[in-house]
């Protein structure tokens, strides 16, 4: 474990300081997001982010693999957690350490995350012996929607159970933090109590040890519009204005001019 490792878990108990976490999937996302975040997770989000799937379900460890590894080699000061896409964990402990092992051999990761509760906790248990970083991940499960069925967790009875049981599962099995997401505020909030380890927010609860927001979403570069989403800029506008100016400037031949030639 590196320097920044070290100094990053000795201080994520630490909460009076919020912890930072976004997304990053490349060079440029991940340059600017490593000056502020203290976690950059590189999610399955990829698949419909950026590459239009309809669900992160689609996802390869391939793909995975590849944006991790960009992301790694350009931060240095966050560390970078993976998703672990769907099918390569569920079926059996092994195959998942194959995975993970994997997964962080060829990007040079943290460590990376799973979803789901005590289903896998036999599993997470058995990664984290191995010496593997696991951040769990709770309430609403992208990888178990097929088809954009989003919906806030935590409402019926049964939920609210199983997640007080998964919270802990998780707990016990190992995993250095739990990102929750979509899930009823007055549930997450009775959860935090009760647990001993960071907790990252995505449309949960501003009591959580830090949030977590997909990037592009900030950025108003998608047309993702969840309640807990918080758009800081329109950059979609102001891109299209820009290739629209450019496109212009072809047409009318004011582009390129003799600064713009060799």
């Amino acid at each position: 474990m590196n320097i920044k490792n070290k100094f990053f878990l000795n201080n994520l108990f630490n909460k009076k300081k919020p912890i930072v976490c976004l997304t990053a999937y490349c060079k440029n996302i991940a340059n600017l997001v490593d000056q502020f975040a203290d976690i950059i997770l590189v999610g399955d989000s990829v698949g419909p982010v950026l590459y239009g799937y309809k669900s992160t379900r689609e996802v390869s460890l391939d793909l995975m693999i590849n944006h991790g590894k960009a992301v790694v080699n350009n931060s240095k000061n966050a560390i970078v957690i993976i998703d672990m896409p769907y099918g390569s964990y569920e079926k059996s402990k092994y195959l998942a350490l194959k995975n993970a092992n994997l997964i962080l051999k060829k990007t040079g990761a943290f460590g990376v995350k799973l979803e789901g509760g005590m289903e896998i906790s036999e599993t997470i248990k058995y990664l984290v012996k191995k010496k593997i970083n696991v951040m769990g991940h709770l309430g609403m499960l992208p990888q178990k929607i097929k088809k954009n069925q989003f919906k806030v967790y935590g409402k019926s009875d049964v939920e609210k159970k199983r997640f007080k049981r998964d919270a802990i599962s998780l707990v016990d099995s190992g995993v250095f933090a739990i990102v929750i997401e979509a899930t009823k505020e007055k549930l997450v909030n009775e959860i935090i109590k009760d647990i001993n380890i960071p907790t990252l927010g995505i449309g949960a609860s501003s009591n959580c040890s830090g949030q977590i927001l997909v990037t592009e979403d900030i950025l108003g570069m998608t047309n993702f519009n969840a309640k807990f989403v918080k758009k800081y800029i329109d950059l979609n506008k102001k891109i299209k204005s820009s290739i629209r100016k450019f496109s212009i400037d072809v047409k009318s031949k004011k582009y390129p001019q003799k600064k713009h030639l060799y």
